[in-house]
């Protein structure tokens, strides 16, 4: 009976929630309550100023309390002083506060937040404190999913502070700005589920951009995707990010995302 019942939230699971997966942006859904979702999450950047890639490692572990709220904390590690080394970290969590369920669609909304903090040198006007900047974030976000079609739409304030103990935020950059996102993802395969181990493939495209609020320079950026998940519980991120417009100083805002997840689901069990 047991294994009847995690066949069908399995299942059921794939045809809901797996093309809202996205790769750069938090959909309003959490992670299943009392289970834990590791993500291993890299980054390959062209530097724009210099000659050379940017690699950004950040493994995450998130955790969901309930159907309503999760935690998740980052590691930040990149090869900017041409070795590995750990720059920081940041914590995150998310209270989904609203949502309407039907057989073939949802409706959901939720809040987050995020603290993060760094000792790397500050080297653009963009402001992300995920593995860039320390400071905070916080925002809205809202998702509906229609059949195979999830939507996904974020907007955030973000605040950037010194990264010590060596690198104060520069006196001529905005250190405040506002985030905003748009998210598509469909299911693509399979056309039909017989199994909760079938193969799932998504395309989604995302649209990320910021403004700084004291000067009103912006950015935009597109960043296409494939996503696998296998077994309904592991699952392979590519993506690539491209710059569309951009009136700011960025040092690598083109480049390839490649993230591995895997979810533990009912710890307690």
């Amino acid at each position: 009976m047991r294994k009847i019942i995690l066949i069908f939230i399995a299942i059921s699971c794939q045809n809901v929630l797996s093309q809202e997966l996205f790769v750069v942006t938090d959909p309003a859904s959490n992670v299943p309550a009392n289970s834990l979702a590791v993500n291993v999450m890299q980054s390959l950047f062209k530097e724009e100023m210099k000659s050379g890639y940017n690699y950004h490692f950040m493994p995450e572990v998130t955790y969901g309390l309930n159907k309503n709220i999760m935690f998740r904390a980052s590691a930040f590690i990149s090869n900017r002083s041409n070795q590995l080394v750990t720059e920081g970290g940041s914590f995150y969590t998310k209270y989904r506060f609203y949502s309407s369920d039907d057989l073939n669609s949802h409706f959901r909304m939720a809040v987050f937040g995020r603290y993060s903090f760094n000792n790397a040198d500050i080297h653009q006007e963009q402001i992300e404190i995920l593995g860039h900047n320390t400071g905070f974030e916080g925002g809205f976000v809202a998702t509906k999913l229609i059949k195979k079609l999830a939507i996904s739409s974020s907007i955030s304030f973000e605040k950037a502070f010194d990264n010590k103990p060596d690198y104060p935020f520069p006196d001529n950059m905005g250190d405040n700005a506002t985030n905003y996102t748009l998210s598509f993802g469909k299911l693509m395969y399979p056309k039909k589920y017989t199994s909760f181990k079938q193969t799932n493939i998504n395309l989604m495209v995302e649209f990320v951009g910021q403004t700084i609020n004291e000067n009103g320079k912006s950015y935009l950026d597109v960043v296409p995707a494939i996503q696998f998940i296998f077994n309904s519980q592991a699952r392979l991120d590519l993506a690539y990010r491209q710059e569309l417009i951009s009136s700011m100083l960025r040092s690598a805002p083109n480049g390839f995302y490649f993230n591995l997840y895997y979810t533990f689901f009912d710890l307690t069990k």
